[in-house]
């Protein structure tokens, strides 16, 4: 069962880490178009935070947005979901360092850690959502945009692939919120195991004199 918090552990700095990726990434809207000079390539890229523009010769330039307004509604939804995100996700991970058995915190209150665990694995599920929500907004508006006859090839834009680390990140954010919310609704108190302890050893005990009841009224059956 360590095994299991361990596992948890690890997903989650990974979830941390794609997060603040997913975050700082200017891929979210990518476009690619070949001008009226066939040999001058660019692609543009839209973040939450600046665009860039990548020429043919892999030389690329960015820029900060002057200003939130000019985002549209998703990218600006989607900047303060996923400062969310990671805001939930490091709560998320001291919560589950302080709910882990192996913790020293608690001592060995062992009901404390379960409840501190499942608040862990609960902000996991929330930071699911918070992630999740912005990359399919995002999605659908680029998709939409692009089977939109009215807009301009120049103003079409394609998956980037900061939406495609935010669906992955999801996945494994709703994995480690699973994990954690099972693990602690399964770790016992040391007086639950004491009293489970007891009730197998008095079943046994019924199950081996139940036996010997049996066993000795065939016996007396036998010298009847």
């Amino acid at each position: 069962m360590a095994k299991v918090e361990i596992l948890a552990v690890l997903l989650g700095v990974i979830c941390l880490a794609g997060t603040i990726a997913i975050t700082a990434l200017p891929t979210w809207k990518v476009t690619a178009f070949i001008g009226a000079n066939l040999i001058v390539m660019e692609e543009l890229q839209e973040g939450l935070w600046m665009n860039c523009i990548r020429h043919a010769n892999f030389r690329m330039q960015c820029k900060a947005y002057d200003s939130v307004l000019i985002l549209p509604g998703d990218l600006q939804a989607g900047r303060g979901l996923m400062c969310l995100s990671i805001t939930l996700i490091i709560f998320a991970i001291i919560l589950m360092s302080c709910g882990l058995k192996q913790s020293s915190l608690c001592q060995d209150n062992m009901k404390k850690k379960n409840s501190i665990l499942a608040a862990g694995g609960s902000l996991y599920l929330v930071s699911f959502l918070t992630t999740l929500i912005p990359v399919c907004w995002v999605s659908h508006s680029i998709i939409t945009d692009f089977y939109n006859p009215t807009l301009g090839d120049s103003q079409k834009r394609e998956l980037g692939s900061a939406l495609y680390i935010g669906w992955a990140t999801s996945v494994l954010l709703l994995i480690t919120g699973v994990i954690l919310l099972t693990r602690s609704s399964k770790r016992k108190t040391p007086e639950e195991q004491y009293y489970a302890e007891e009730e197998r050893n008095v079943q046994d005990k019924n199950s081996f004199s139940f036996t010997k009841t049996l066993s000795s009224i065939h016996k007396n059956q036998v010298y009847v």
